[in-house]
Formats: structure tokens, sequence, C-alpha cells
């Protein structure tokens, strides 16, 4: 297969442990050809989308060149992988656009760039209602308060975030409560997410990889650091991987079907304690750490192999 990865700047990309160059050393090592590009190297013209794009290989000793940029069909590839971060601002929101004209010229896109549009990752919870903790979303103080009034102790969250940005947990004698509250919501301007707090954050906020709908048999607990509310690893969270629990295996049987329906390939679910707190569609992160950790155990996981196997099937059954 040809797969083209639309990723952030190259140079932005921690080597190390950036789930994106995971997925591109497996797609290598199992015989892949590969092009890069970024969101901004996608244009029309006339009707026909078109996207100026890099040939991309890794050395024996990892290190990555690429080729000179070549306007191309993206029916040129088996399969365009959208890998660019948040925020979901305007420019991502232009980018699903030109991607689903290119699926509708016969371009493969994963994820579907319809459902990422439509999949906000802190309001897609509501879909699935029997599995999210006590919520509000809203712009309005008073709800706010109210929603405090109720829970005692909250979280409050921009829409369109990632690694744990903007996150505060607020409890009613906060002296800071109507200061956050008037700054993320730019003074009942802006809606944002409110949830219950819970409790069980101090055991780590729970990545769950789907591939394909089926969840990874392991997921990575995001634990915070001492002090700290969010577990997100961009936060200082340490990362622990732990084989999914019972409750974490019905959630993602659940959702799974549902995911797949959409056109949502590669997805993580965010679990804290027993609640889906996010459905992460954009470029869910953790393969690293999951193939790095269970390496020497009995069941070892590379989620970067398995992904590319599951799309090996789909593209070339």
């Amino acid at each position: 297969m040809h797969l083209l990865l639309i990723l952030d700047p190259l140079a932005s990309l921690k080597a190390y442990k950036d789930t994106s160059l995971a997925i591109m050393r497996a797609a290598q090592a199992a015989g892949h050809q590969l092009s890069v590009c970024e969101q901004h190297d996608w244009h029309l013209q006339g009707a026909m989308v078109k996207v100026d794009a890099q040939a991309f290989t890794f050395d024996a000793h990892g290190t990555w060149t690429v080729a000179t940029k070549i306007t191309q069909l993206p029916t040129a590839f088996d399969a365009v992988i959208m890998r660019k971060d948040p925020p979901f601002d305007n420019e991502y929101l232009y980018s699903t656009y030109l991607l689903e004209l290119a699926q509708q010229q016969g371009a493969r896109i994963f994820n579907d760039p319809v459902s990422i549009r439509g999949w906000n990752e802190k309001l897609s919870v509501a879909r699935f209602p029997q599995f999210a903790p006590p919520f509000i979303v809203t712009s309005q103080q008073q709800a706010i308060l109210d929603f405090l009034a109720e829970h005692h102790d909250i979280i409050v969250k921009p829409l369109d975030g990632m690694g744990g940005s903007g996150i505060f947990r607020l409890r009613q004698q906060d002296p800071n409560l109507f200061a956050i509250i008037e700054t993320l919501t730019q003074f009942a301007t802006k809606t944002i997410m409110v949830q219950r707090y819970i409790p069980e954050i101090v055991k780590g906020d729970k990545r769950i990889l789907m591939i394909d709908g089926e969840p990874l048999p392991y997921a990575l607990a995001r634990i915070p650091k001492p002090g700290e509310t969010r577990g997100n690893l961009a936060a200082g969270g340490t990362g622990v991987v732990h084989p999914l629990s019972a409750r974490d295996q019905a959630i993602a049987q659940a959702v799974g079907p549902v995911l797949k329906q959409h056109g949502l390939f590669l997805v993580g679910l965010d679990v804290i304690g027993d609640y889906l707190t996010e459905v992460n569609v954009t470029s869910p992160t953790g393969m690293v750490e999951i193939a790095t950790q269970t390496r020497d155990w009995a069941l070892p996981c590379d989620p970067a192999a398995w992904f590319v196997q599951a799309l090996t099937a789909v593209i070339q059954p």
C-alpha cells in the first residue's frame, strides 16, 4: 500500500514517543510506501482536490528523509490518514471539507472527515449517556453555579482543547471561581463542558485505543502528578499500562460498533473510573507507551503494528 499521512510539521514531532511516527515505522516495516503532507498542502483546482505530498522513508538508524513535494490526486494513495493535532479551528474545519470532497472523488480517508467534523471530542460522550458522568454544556454562569451547587466538585473545560489545556477543577469555596468561569466562557459568549469531578482520576485517566471498532487489550492510565488534577501526559502525568477492566470492556464493546459505522477507524476513548469522559477522533496517542511497557509481558501489544494490519485488511481484503 501507499499511505499518505497528514501531520503537524515533522520538526515538531517527538520521535521517541509520537504515535504517527510509530504507525509509519510499522507501515514501512510491513513493506508499505509512505508519503507525508501538512494540512495546508491540500487545495482545489477547479472542482478537483489535489495535495502537495512528499515521499517519506526511514533509514536503518531511524532517521527520516523526505523528497520534494509533488502535486498529486489523493486517489494516488491507497489510504489517506488524518493525524493533524487539534485545536479544531477554522483551518481544521476547512481541511475536513477538502477531505470530504476528496473522498467523494474516490480517495479513502481515515478517519472519515465527516465524522471528524461531527464528533466533537468532548460533546461526543452525549452519544453514550449510559457511560457518561453527570455533565452540562453551556456558556451561562448561573447554569454552571447551579451545577456546582448540586455536585460540589466539578471540572470545567473548553470544547476545543487538547493535552489538558484549559481544564480546571472548581469547588464552591474556590476564591477564583468567578474569574475562571468568566475566562473560560469569555463572559458567557463561549460554550464549555462542565462535568462532575470523578475522584478515581487519582488512579489515572485511561486511554483505550479502538482500531476498526475493536479495543486493544490494554489501556494507558495517565496518572496525575502530585497536586495536579489532569492526567494528560502533556500536563506532566505518568503513563502506566493496565489490562482493560470489565467496565472498560463494556464501554468499548458498546461504543466500538458505532465508531465503525461512522468510519472512525482509530479512536481514543478516555475513561476515568467507570465513566467515559471523551472520545478522541482526531489524532489519538498512546501507542508507543503501550508497546514499550508490554514488550516483555506474556501477551505483548504493538498498537502501531495492530493498526497497520487492520488497515491492510480493510484496504486489501
